[in-house]
């Protein structure tokens, strides 16, 4: 097969908020091969600064636009797509923008080359099985500590086992006040759940404003204090996991865009757990590089998603065989564009267990009624000359 086409489609809500919830948009990527081969992925980044590194003119040799690396490229086997995805990166090397693109189209050969072969991608990463995994309900802190309450209240009535509340106003304030988000949390969930808290990047590389929190993590009971620093203070990182008490660890990843940033935050920074988001880091070649990794070093591997179910199911695949990395990022409550895009839903058991789609590829397909309702119309010129229209559906 050789590359023929890739499509990307911006799509938005109507109104896009100031707040931490990444549903509100999206970037599909349609790739289609000779032979009416079809495929698609899902970018986790700013849908127009992603489509411009797609089609943007060259620079020079080591700023090309991505797609001058990818159309008419053979695609046979895995190593097809890692070789694309290797020449990306020296052909867009200053172009910083370029791993974000690269991500939906990774995502979207592999599910093309599953659909094809009639196998799931998780096979074709090299899995002989899939390991089912613990959805925990992903959800924003409330804006008072009765909204979280309520919110934890209604996860464990609906069978979550695990739950994570984040962003919001948590780390904006004091340190007791971090404190009532956090108990509110806890009593809403229950003594047995697992509590997971993301601070949101919140306190850049100030360690000891992160450790003021601990105390309160600690009596709470919560597993993971998620991306309380910026993704390149290694050294912070490194400190508050040797400040935190057993029982608790440090997470981190998804704001890596390539496998060495995530491979530091392992090896100096000293995570339990790494997060990583197909959409963000390169695809799934990248991504299953790290479970790897992860694996190699005694460190669990967790996806980060807060979008589509499409995403999810890509999100899925790196760890699909890893039986010891159980839990799974689930987003609860996401905008209207990011739940309708798909036809399919990746949904949890009684328990709060979820399985992976026996279909083909990532086993969700975008509903193009969908793709419609939400589309922005985009058009790039340069020179006179339109180097983006958005395609046809």
């Amino acid at each position: 097969m050789k590359i023929e086409s890739l499509d990307f489609f911006y799509l938005s809500m109507p109104q896009v908020l100031d707040v931490g919830d990444g549903s509100q948009d999206a970037l599909l990527v349609r790739a289609r091969a000779t032979g009416g081969n079809e495929g698609w992925g899902e970018c986790e980044a700013s849908p127009l600064a992603s489509i411009a590194a797609l089609v943007a003119p060259m620079s020079h040799s080591a700023c090309k636009g991505v797609q001058d690396s990818v159309l008419g490229q053979t695609l046979e086997t895995p190593e097809d797509i890692r070789r694309i995805g290797a020449l990306v990166r020296r052909n867009s090397f200053d172009l910083l923008q370029a791993d974000h693109t690269l991500s939906g189209v990774d995502i979207a050969l592999w599910d093309l080359l599953a659909r094809k072969r009639q196998v799931p991608v998780w096979n074709l990463l090299g899995y002989d099985t899939a390991h089912r995994k613990c959805a925990y309900a992903s959800q924003l802190f409330g804006d008072t500590p009765e909204q979280t309450y309520a919110a934890a209240k209604q996860v464990a009535a609906w069978g979550f086992v695990a739950a994570k509340f984040g962003w919001g106003p948590y780390g904006l304030g004091s340190v007791e006040a971090d404190a009532e988000q956090v108990r509110a949390a806890r009593e809403g969930l229950g003594p047995g759940a697992i509590l997971l808290i993301d601070a949101g990047t919140v306190w850049g590389e100030d360690v000891s404003a992160a450790a003021a929190r601990l105390p309160a993590l600690c009596d709470a009971q919560v597993k993971w204090i998620e991306e309380p620093f910026i993704s390149g203070a290694l050294d912070a990182y490194r400190q508050l996991r040797a400040l935190c008490p057993d029982g608790m660890t440090t997470a981190a990843g998804e704001g890596c865009h390539n496998e060495q940033m995530a491979r530091h935050l392992i090896d100096y920074g000293h995570v339990g757990y790494i997060q990583i988001d197909a959409g963000r880091i390169g695809g799934l070649a990248a991504a299953k590089q790290i479970a790897d990794y992860a694996k190699a070093k005694g460190v669990r591997y967790v996806n980060h998603t807060f979008t589509s179910h499409l995403a999810l199911s890509a999100s899925l695949q790196p760890y699909a065989g890893r039986a010891v990395d159980l839990l799974c990022e689930y987003p609860i409550d996401p905008k209207p564009l990011a739940w309708e895009l798909t036809r399919d839903h990746i949904r949890p058991d009684g328990v709060c267990h979820i399985d992976f789609p026996e279909s083909p590829g990532l086993g969700v397909v975008p509903d193009p009624d969908v793709i419609r309702k939400y589309l922005v119309e985009t058009e790039i010129v340069v020179r006179g000359k339109v180097l983006y229209r958005t395609p046809e559906i």
